[in-house]
């Protein structure tokens, strides 16, 4: 892996390691590579299983499938799993805030790669109760894991203006895209067909790997990364430990109360949780747009950056659906074998990250090329054609929905192309999304707004979970359809509007 001694190897920020790169990267970049890369294989396994364990052995499950699941409808195992989701993008900005004001990015990773771990392995022990339990853990490690890892890749580049820098994240893009490829291949196929709570472990072992190449590897990483930014002063420390110990206390004494009176349902969770997926991300924004701190041209890009925000938690609502809704229609309506080779349903799981990898290079060219003849389409367009994308992969889904009403089981080949077409959706709008975010940001806000781009995969989860806790059929054709068209009006009304919103965006192109 690495090279020969490279000019300017150990630049400002950067340890000396020796000369030696990763591809003419800093080691670092592989420390952190490997890193997020059994990260991702230990998110995506668990995942890829997560549905299908809720619904294995009850009245939604496959006929002759493994049972020993905790027997749920399918609702409600995908309420819990865009439940699930939402809290993971939802932390990842509490994430960012403990790394910059309390341990600092190298030691935040490290303690949340410990939390993963030990939430993989509450999963693996049968149980409700620890069950739950584990995702809560996966889903507290993932958020303070999230912003503090890509915060270090920065820190081995010579800030913005490094002309590797641009390149080491597009390869520890790579480290994501393969973890979750193998993911499901490793963990599902153990999951699916030996023991759920082997394939549990199998995620823990994962996370263990990867904490353990971290905390080897901690020597090429920055010395920056064990810096606080911004340490929380002794007075101000006290004030958050109190006020969390307080709505802890309160938390505490309101469920103890409802369960003490025989009113506990999982509701009692989902419901509270769900609603403030959806208020926090309202309240983040508005609270940034009412800020009399920021310029006029800030206030109008703030209220420009509101239109891509929108578009991306409706494109999320349906994208995420690809682990959920999705998964159980490929369990339980969907041919297992293909070119007589069988396979568990868990697989599919790994076509998406399989053409990120395939696509995102001819995207990326794609793109290069319309630019150089001065017809690359604007941000607007390319939001717009992701909404059409994405609705268009659910009025495909209608197809063997359709067919399969009757019991029939249809071809693998429908859902691979569905995924095919949602992933070219995906590399229309998250890249872009994440560029113009930096783009568009307040200076004040520089950092926070890329946790406010996470938000929209809250909110977009939140509706979801909002839905199948309502009790509506995300299953249904119906529901189905509604989703498309209302994704399909979205990239009309997005690229209706965009000269408009253009203007608000100001000097961002």
């Amino acid at each position: 892996m690495a090279s020969s001694q490279t000019k300017g190897a150990a630049r400002q920020g950067t340890p000396a390691d020796g000369g030696k790169t990763f591809f003419g990267h800093p080691r670092g970049l592989a420390t952190l590579f490997m890193t997020e890369m059994w990260e991702r294989f230990s998110f995506y396994g668990m995942r890829a299983l997560l549905v299908l364990y809720l619904i294995a052995g009850g009245p939604d499950a496959k006929a002759g499938s493994q049972g020993g699941g905790l027997e749920l409808t399918q609702g409600n195992a995908v309420a819990i799993y865009s439940v699930y989701l939402a809290m993971v993008y939802l932390l990842a900005m509490p994430g960012g805030w403990f790394g910059d004001r309390v341990w600092g990015p190298r030691k935040t990773v490290a303690v949340a790669a410990g939390i993963i771990m030990a939430g993989h392995l509450a999963l693996a022990v049968p149980g409700q109760a620890t069950f739950f339990a584990g995702l809560a853990l996966v889903a507290l490690g993932s958020g303070l894991l999230k912003a503090n890892i890509s915060t270090m890749v920065g820190h081995l580049y010579d800030g913005p203006s490094d002309p590797r820098r641009d390149g080491g994240f597009t390869i520890f893009y790579m480290g994501i895209n393969l973890g979750a490829f193998a993911a499901p291949l490793v963990i599902g196929t153990i999951g699916q067909q030996y023991s759920w709570h082997l394939g549990f472990a199998l995620a823990a072992v994962g996370m263990g790997l990867g904490l353990i190449q971290f905390l080897v590897g901690t020597r090429h990483l920055s010395p920056r990364s064990s810096v606080v930014p911004t340490p929380l002063a002794v007075a101000e420390r006290n004030a958050w430990l109190r006020k969390g110990l307080i709505w802890l206390a309160v938390a505490a004494v309101f469920y103890t109360v409802v369960v003490a009176t025989g009113h506990w349902t999982l509701n009692w969770a989902l419901v509270p949780i769900t609603i403030l997926g959806l208020i926090i991300p309202t309240g983040v924004l508005v609270r940034i747009k009412r800020d009399k701190e920021l310029t006029p041209v800030e206030q109008t890009k703030v209220s420009g950056y509101i239109w891509f925000f929108v578009a991306a938690a409706v494109f999320w609502m349906i994208y995420d659906q690809g682990g959920s809704t999705m998964s159980a229609f490929g369990e339980t309506k969907t041919a297992d074998t293909i070119f007589g080779l069988h396979f568990p349903s868990s697989w599919f799981q790994s076509v998406n990250p399989l053409m990120v990898m395939a696509l995102a290079p001819v995207f990326a060219w794609a793109w290069l090329a319309l630019a150089r003849r001065s017809r690359e389409p604007g941000t607007m367009a390319k939001f717009a054609l992701a909404l059409l994308l994405i609705g268009a992969s659910f009025f495909v889904f209608m197809v063997p929905m359709g067919m399969a009403s009757d019991g029939a089981k249809v071809s693998p080949m429908w859902l691979v192309s569905i995924y095919l077409i949602q992933t070219m959706g995906e590399l229309c709008l998250s890249p872009v999304g994440l560029s113009v975010t930096t783009k568009m940001a307040p200076a004040k806000y520089a950092s926070q707004m890329m946790g406010v781009w996470f938000l929209a995969v809250t909110a977009g989860d939140c509706v979801t979970g909002l839905l199948s806790i309502a009790g509506v059929d995300l299953s249904g054709v119906g529901i189905i359809a509604l989703e498309a068209a209302a994704a399909a009006a979205a990239g009309v009304a997005i690229y209706l509007s965009r000269k408009k919103v253009v203007r608000l965006m100001a000097d961002v192109h």
